[in-house]
């Protein structure tokens, strides 16, 4: 038998609420969930190892719809490893920009700015 693991296993192991977990099943990020012979949901470990890739993709900010899509692409199997490819490569490129962007907004004007607050605070100290 599969090994299968409880909501709150699966919440803590990657920092999650029970909500949001919750959430990423309505959302279409994970199949549907089995249930035990209770009624308690159960995860399978196909389940977590895809919830690991959610969770990374996630903290990149890839948006929900683009998660789910990408969701839907791995448990299409291995034929859709090109297209998985195409959408992590685009939201590389996608998180370079931004980077590019979050560095050119914290150039010398930022840091200026930075510095007078900080003397302003220095003399209120």
């Amino acid at each position: 038998m599969e090994t299968a693991y409880t909501p709150g296993e699966v919440a803590a192991r990657f920092g999650l609420t029970l909500d949001t977990l919750r959430y990423y099943e309505r959302e279409g990020l994970l199949t549907e969930v089995e249930r035990s012979p209770s009624g308690h949901r159960r995860y399978r470990a196909s389940d977590v190892e895809l919830l690991d890739l959610v969770r990374c993709l996630r903290d990149t900010d890839m948006p929900i719809a683009r998660l789910r899509e990408f969701a839907e692409l791995v448990r299409a199997g291995d034929q859709t490893i090109p297209a998985r490819l195409e959408v992590l490569t685009a939201h590389n490129q996608a998180l370079t920009e931004r980077i590019a962007e979050l560095r050119a907004a914290q150039g010398p004007d930022f840091a200026r700015r930075l510095h007078v607050l900080h003397d302003h605070a220095d003399r209120l100290a």
